[in-house]
């Protein structure tokens, strides 16, 4: 059990980002990006490893378990929508915050991922900075970690850009792609941005702009 109160469901945003809770509803436009993107997840997906108690589910059925933990407490799990331009809203990606843990810990991860045709467009920064910033200030959590394994470049370069500070090699450290991967730790504390992740980023011009890549 945690010892903090539940304030989920939660919306944030900045410009044409915008966080918030996924729902059953985004089962169609999350299936096509993943359906027409399969090439650029695969090596970077979470798998089950051989005799693994729990079985993959379907969409709606992980939106009700994920709603279930937010509602707890113990995650965050936000559809990220991207509307430049004043277009209507477009489901590009989520953030997800998962294992927070209150008390002498403080502390949770975050996973992110984005449609590869609105990759390069400063949103996923923009999304997991606000996200960041949520945990820091109003749910008061002194540390976020991340994990990216080693090969996954455009990953490593959205840590990078926010000022996630490396700490280690973990071997073996999750089932990825159908075996257990290597994959580097990141983390960034409270104290570390005390501005803010998404004052940093505006600071220096890499939030997500409010013109559409063309032909979108």
């Amino acid at each position: 059990m945690n010892d903090a109160p539940s304030r989920w469901p939660v919306t944030l945003g900045r410009g044409p980002v915008t966080l918030r809770p996924l729902k059953p509803s985004d089962e169609r436009a999350w299936s096509q990006i993943r359906e027409h993107g399969e090439a650029w997840f695969k090596p970077w997906d979470s798998t089950r490893p051989p005799g693994a108690l729990d079985q993959s589910v379907g969409f709606a059925t992980l939106v009700r378990r994920f709603r279930h933990r937010a509602r707890r407490g113990t995650m965050l799990p936000w559809a990220v929508d991207y509307t430049p331009d004043g277009r209507t809203p477009r489901f590009v990606g989520q953030v997800t915050v998962s294992g927070i843990t209150y008390g002498s810990a403080s502390w949770a991860q975050i996973g992110y991922w984005v449609d590869p045709r609105w990759a390069g467009r400063g949103i996923i920064p923009t999304a997991v900075a606000l996200a960041c910033d949520y945990c820091f200030t109003t749910l008061k959590l002194h540390r976020i970690e991340v994990a990216i394994r080693p090969e996954n470049a455009k990953s490593l370069a959205v840590v990078r850009k926010l000022g996630f500070r490396f700490e280690a090699l973990v071997p073996r450290y999750m089932h990825v792609d159908g075996d257990w991967r290597d994959h580097y730790l990141f983390a960034l504390h409270a104290e570390e941005v005390p501005e803010g992740m998404l004052a940093r980023l505006e600071q220096f011009g890499a939030v997500a702009p409010l013109t559409p890549p063309e032909g979108l």
